[in-house]
């Protein structure tokens, strides 16, 4: 009767036993299977941002996606002020990658304007470069017609608040906010201006608020140079598109309206100062040459 008893114990040590094995057998296979995995992405590195003719597209898009990746993971774990500084690195990286693509790309490039149709925004495009926008859009990339023929590579305009949106500090949050919506339209082209006079107004309202909002930002020296930019372009005009006729002697009728309706509608404004000192230096008949100056635009 013992020997049974201890038989049966015996059975059941080794049936245990076994059921431990298995199940640390298991365990070990998943873990193998996972450390696998992560291995195979640990082993993977982006190609080096330098362009080279040993790259080609998919190389492009898989280092993107790559960072993509990595950035998001990051974002969910940072403080805002850090993906202050994550948004700035990624911007490098993605412009690197992008200068890259309109090189590789050159071919496309130059014979993209042949495609149009002769409709508005509307092209046939060979199979090709179908294929190739698609891929392009995986990583927020597209092909964007600038004018005069020049057709380049960009991100789209609102790609980085997509990104960013809610996850960055306010001031960087505004700044990216108002990228996009510069970026929405080409500015201008070979001198001459592609949105309209009343779109450039708005434009320098919303940097000189950021300005004004966001004085001690990071940020604020770009935000600044925006702000004169436009702010030349707006009081100055561009060689391909004038604010003064010569002839008449006076600022152009519509221009005039445009500088009359930031001047009502801001009237405390750096932008309306200026404009109005603008106005006032054309009716004094200061020197077109010298009006720069005069206003302090150029110094």
């Amino acid at each position: 009767m013992i020997k049974k008893i201890v038989a049966v114990c015996l059975l059941s040590v080794a049936v245990v036993s076994c059921k431990k094995e298995t199940a640390v057998s298991d365990i070990k296979s998943g873990s193998d299977s996972i450390a696998k995995n992560d291995t195979r992405e640990n082993e993977y590195k982006p190609i080096d941002t330098a362009c080279t003719k040993d790259h080609q597209p998919a190389d492009y898009i898989a280092a993107l996606q790559w960072y993509r990746t990595k950035i998001d993971k990051e974002i969910a774990e940072n403080s805002p002020e850090q993906n202050n500084k994550v948004y700035e690195d990624y911007v490098k990286i993605r412009e690197k990658y992008t200068d890259c693509f309109n090189v590789s790309q050159s071919e496309i490039l130059d014979q993209y304007v042949e495609y149009h149709t002769g409709e508005p925004d509307t092209y046939n495009l060979p199979d090709n470069v179908k294929k190739m926008a698609a891929e392009l859009s995986k990583v927020g990339l597209e092909f964007r017609v600038m004018g005069e023929g020049l057709t380049e590579i960009h991100s789209l305009p609102g790609y980085y608040e997509s990104v960013f949106k809610n996850k960055v500090t306010p001031d960087y949050d505004a700044y990216i906010s108002q990228m996009a919506k510069d970026n929405k339209e080409n500015y201008a082209v070979n001198g001459g201006l592609l949105i309209t006079w009343e779109e450039l107004g708005d434009r320098l309202i919303e940097w000189e608020n950021f300005i004004n909002k966001y004085p001690k930002s990071p940020l604020i020296k770009t935000a600044k140079e925006n702000y004169r930019n436009y702010l030349l372009d707006y009081l100055l005009g561009m060689d391909s598109s004038r604010i003064y006729d010569s002839e008449e002697g006076k600022i152009y009728d519509d221009i005039k309206e445009e500088y009359n309706r930031i001047i009502k509608k801001y009237p405390n404004s750096q932008t309306a100062k200026k404009t109005k000192e603008l106005i006032a230096a054309y009716d004094s008949h200061v020197p077109v040459d010298q009006i720069g100056e005069k206003i302090n635009l150029r110094r």
